[in-house]
């Protein structure tokens, strides 16, 4: 296969949908070595800051002189931007080669009987082959759903990371923290190390109590580590940050918002935990010079002068982005352009964001999992008087442009199909 040929074939395997379960992808590795028992992994998790998180890791590790390999989702714009070496996402011809070689064994899995594994299983097995045929020294792995039963959850890494737990994915993970603490807190392994920066009680009692059951070691960001804002800026922020090793009077962070301190707090603590247990060499300057360069498109990113993106795609997102629109950025009223999945609590999310906007569009976003996307223009408006429906997203971000004033802000919001397209439309990458 080619690379279009692959991309294909891997759309294809969304017939198999979401079909949760480690066998598939234990039988699928095995057949090809086990290629994620021969990495030294650092296994991702939680409900928000994950891809941030991941991003400043393996930007300092890189910083560290390592070569790191990263695997996120879901992408932006390109499906290559899940598998990264050292900043580099892999090449088109790595990907169908990779998936040509995969096919072989999927098909032999069907032939004989076995239940054919899902695209993102496909994806997750690509991944650990192409790390470890890249030599990477280390492979920082990201969550997809969850955690227990996650097809990530094959690894056995050097530490586990739960960034925080919040009410996301309800219909698979559980209604209530508890339940989805439950789920997340299954990346946890027997004698291992975990580092969290969850911090809501019923969270942490779950988390506790895993550790205990499983003899691992907790980590607690928020009560081991500290860190205070100096200058916050719309594009970068320096704030203090101590930790165990290393004590920090001024860094520099290239990503926006109060929350970002949180995840620069988790990396440290990874980091030290590193150095710490697994000798790994890691200088201070080394850590702050990979923070300076750590970046993550989407999240709290000004496109252009006046246009703002962020992922916001659930509750604790818009808490976050709320937090940033009142202390971080500087305008005269706010043009909010919003598209969310229907399987969010999206009546939650604009009663956070509406009232803050003079103006706002509601659009739909690019997935199965739209919804009646409407429904969110009915329930804007209990907020707002000034609300537009406008399907296409390009469209839709044309018009909140169209809708705003000098000094306005436009932001552009909600769930990460639409910011993708979004993102691509105001960058012209279209």
């Amino acid at each position: 296969m080619n690379y279009e040929e692959g991309m294909d074939y891997l759309v294809n395997l969304t017939k198999f949908g979401f079909n949760f379960g480690l066998d598939r992808i234990r039988h699928l590795l095995a057949e090809t070595g086990n290629p994620q028992d021969k990495l030294k992994t650092i296994h991702v998790g939680g409900t928000n800051g994950k891809g941030s998180t991941s991003a400043m890791l393996s930007s300092v590790l890189k910083e560290a002189g390592y070569r790191v390999g990263v695997f996120t989702s879901p992408h932006l714009h390109s499906y290559r931007e899940r598998m990264v070496v050292n900043g580099e996402q892999i090449p088109e011809e790595r990907v169908a080669d990779l998936l040509t070689r995969l096919k072989v064994v999927l098909d032999k899995m069907a032939a004989e009987g076995h239940e054919h594994p899902t695209e993102f299983e496909v994806n997750t097995a690509l991944a650990f082959i192409y790390f470890l045929e890249e030599q990477v020294d280390y492979a920082i792995i990201e969550v997809g759903l969850g955690g227990a039963i996650d097809s990530t959850n094959v690894v056995n890494p050097l530490v586990s990371v739960i960034t925080n737990v919040g009410m996301d994915h309800m219909d698979y993970l559980g209604q209530t923290l508890e339940e989805i603490a439950r789920v997340k807190a299954g990346i946890i392994k027997d004698g291992g190390v975990a580092v969290t920066a969850a911090s809501r009680p019923e969270v942490m009692a779950v988390l506790e109590d895993t550790c205990r059951e499983k003899s691992a070691r907790l980590i607690k960001v928020w009560q081991e580590y500290g860190w205070t804002s100096l200058e916050s800026g719309p594009e970068s922020q320096k704030f203090a940050l101590r930790g165990g090793l290393y004590d920090f009077p001024q860094l520099e962070l290239g990503l926006a918002g109060e929350h970002q301190l949180v995840n620069a707090a988790t990396a440290l603590a990874v980091v030290e935990t590193l150095v710490e247990d697994f000798d790994v060499e890691v200088a201070a300057q080394d850590f702050a010079q990979g923070l300076k360069s750590a970046s993550w498109p989407g999240r709290l990113e000004l496109v252009r002068p006046g246009v703002l993106l962020d992922g916001a795609h659930n509750l604790d997102g818009a808490e976050t982005l709320v937090k940033a629109l009142r202390g971080v950025f500087r305008y005269n009223k706010l043009i909010l352009c919003i598209g969310m999945l229907a399987d969010k609590e999206r009546g939650k999310v604009l009663a956070l964001l509406a009232p803050l906007a003079d103006k706002v569009v509601v659009t739909k976003p690019n997935s199965p999992r739209a919804g009646n996307w409407q429904e969110m223009a009915v329930e804007a408006k209990k907020y707002v008087a000034e609300v537009y429906l406008e399907e296409e997203i390009p469209q839709a971000v044309n018009l909140a442009v169209s809708l705003a004033g000098q000094g306005d802000l436009v932001c552009v919001t909600g769930s990460l199909y639409m910011i993708a397209e979004a993102r691509a439309h105001l960058l012209g990458s279209r």
